[in-house]
């Protein structure tokens, strides 16, 4: 491949919208493993959020198609290939792109849990304030002003 066809391809990846309109691939080979992606991405896309149970999986695919996406574009960088792999390395960039982007959209907001975290430290904030301006000992260390 030549360099300014390397170029060209490199540009095609790293240009903002790249993922407009671009598929996510049906299969892929992602460290090794030959995944179902679309179906993944779907699946997991037609819940509203993702259940606990599920996280951990999402966020090690995640992991993973990151890790191909940076190891693809790695071997387009040093222009090991013919243009026209190239061509399908960037297909398949541009494609791990977008489900990393739908993935990325679903990232676990448990609205409740973060409600209850905010709740609590409010309320130790509060209790902490209470205690300092009564001029007892702190709250947090449990002291006898509690």
């Amino acid at each position: 491949m030549q360099e300014y066809e390397r170029k060209q391809l490199l540009a095609k990846i790293e240009r903002e919208g790249a993922t407009v309109g671009a598929a996510i691939p049906d299969r892929i080979t992602v460290q090794g493993e030959e995944i179902d992606l679309q179906e993944f991405v779907f699946e997991i896309k037609r819940r509203d959020t993702v259940p606990p149970g599920e996280r951990e999986r999402v966020e090690q695919a995640k992991k993973n198609l990151r890790r191909e996406r940076l190891q693809r574009k790695q071997t387009l960088e040093a222009g090991e290939v013919s243009y026209e792999e190239g061509e399908e390395l960037v297909r398949a960039i541009i494609g791990i792109e977008r489900a990393l982007n739908a993935l990325e959209s679903l990232s676990p907001t448990d609205i409740e849990r973060e409600e209850e975290v905010q709740e609590m430290t409010d309320r130790k904030r509060w209790m902490n304030f209470l205690q300092k301006a009564l001029g007892k000992k702190d709250a947090s260390t449990g002291g006898p002003g509690l």
